[in-house]
């Protein structure tokens, strides 16, 4: 059995976390995780604290396993969001886009553990120093929004490792075993994983959208907003070609906002609209290729990093891989 450190700080099975996303890791994936053994975040990006109060039952009533749920600090709301998530049982507050520092102290005494998502090491540093339990190090090759250093995965872990002294988890181009067993060779304490739960069978993303990430390339994700709304990876379709143009035009942040509009990743998510929604996902995405309950999603990884290993320590005892 794969089990770190991250294991016994968060109190789960396997060092596997499911990535906070917007709209598509909703109280049924979230619970679904959990009872696998790793830990289930709720994303409540686009949630009122009403959504969350009801999306945190759901949860309790379906595992009595340790959650988390997923909160951007930037938005205003962000303390309420942290309350009501652990009023509501969530165990562990993932923070993401901002500073954690106003919030960790606050996590802490309410008995609960806080990880920030960082892509640089000054950031993870930073983190460190405000208080968090944990740093998930997030390679640019993530989906979703992105840092606007473009340092990938490979790269960024081990530096992340090196600068801090809190356990790290390795997100971003992750999605089974390999993945696993690599993050745990550069450092990491864990991986999280995005776009191969958004593939799972109990995410709420529309069949038609995980029909899109299974028959997807290697090549067919993009970033979009480099310049503008801040740097996005999501599947190649006519909305991120209308926003590559309209930022090759010159168009300004607010332009292009007003152009765009709201509710685009809920489109995507909710209505199946993989032309003109936000179809957030990961460049791992060429890699999947079936839909899969969340459960075979983590007992597969953990079944074929433990091969993976096995053969790594008779390959150093002599044997041939």
């Amino acid at each position: 059995m794969i089990q770190t450190e991250i294991c016994t700080l968060l109190g789960i099975e396997y060092p596997i976390i499911l990535g906070g996303m917007l709209w598509v890791g909703g109280a049924d994936l979230a619970a679904a995780v959990s009872n696998a053994g790793g830990l289930g975040l709720l994303g409540a990006g686009g949630l009122t604290l009403d959504d969350i109060a009801r999306a945190t039952e759901t949860i309790r009533a379906r595992t009595d396993k340790p959650f988390g749920v997923n909160v951007p600090i930037l938005r205003p709301d962000a303390e309420g969001m942290i309350r009501e998530a652990i009023r509501g049982g969530a165990s562990v507050i993932a923070t993401a886009s901002g500073s954690p520092k106003r919030y960790t102290t606050m996590i802490r005494d309410e008995g609960a553990r806080v990880m920030h998502v960082v892509p640089n090491v000054a950031l993870a540093e930073k983190a460190e120093s405000a208080g968090v339990d944990a740093v998930v190090a997030e390679g640019y090759e993530a989906g979703g929004h992105n840092g606007h250093d473009e340092i990938t995965t490979m790269a960024l872990v081990p530096q992340v490792v090196r600068a801090v002294d809190v356990p790290v988890v390795a997100a971003g181009g992750i999605a089974d075993g390999k993945g696993l067993v690599a993050a745990l060779a550069l450092g990491a304490k864990g991986v999280q994983m995005g776009t191969r739960f958004l593939a799972a069978s109990e995410s709420t993303a529309h069949e038609k959208y995980k029909n899109t990430v299974l028959t997807m390339s290697d090549t067919d994700t993009c970033i979009t907003g480099r310049t503008t709304l801040g740097p996005t990876r999501a599947v190649k379709n006519r909305l991120t070609e209308m926003i590559a143009n309209a930022e090759k035009g010159g168009a300004t942040p607010e332009e292009l906002f007003e152009m765009i509009g709201e509710g685009r990743s809920a489109r995507a998510c909710f209505e199946g609209d993989v032309d003109e929604g936000s179809l957030y996902c990961g460049q791992v995405g060429g890699y999947i290729d079936e839909i899969l309950p969340a459960r075979e999603v983590i007992e597969r990884s953990v079944r074929e990093a433990e091969e993976i290993i096995g053969m790594l320590h008779a390959a150093r005892n002599g044997n041939r891989l």
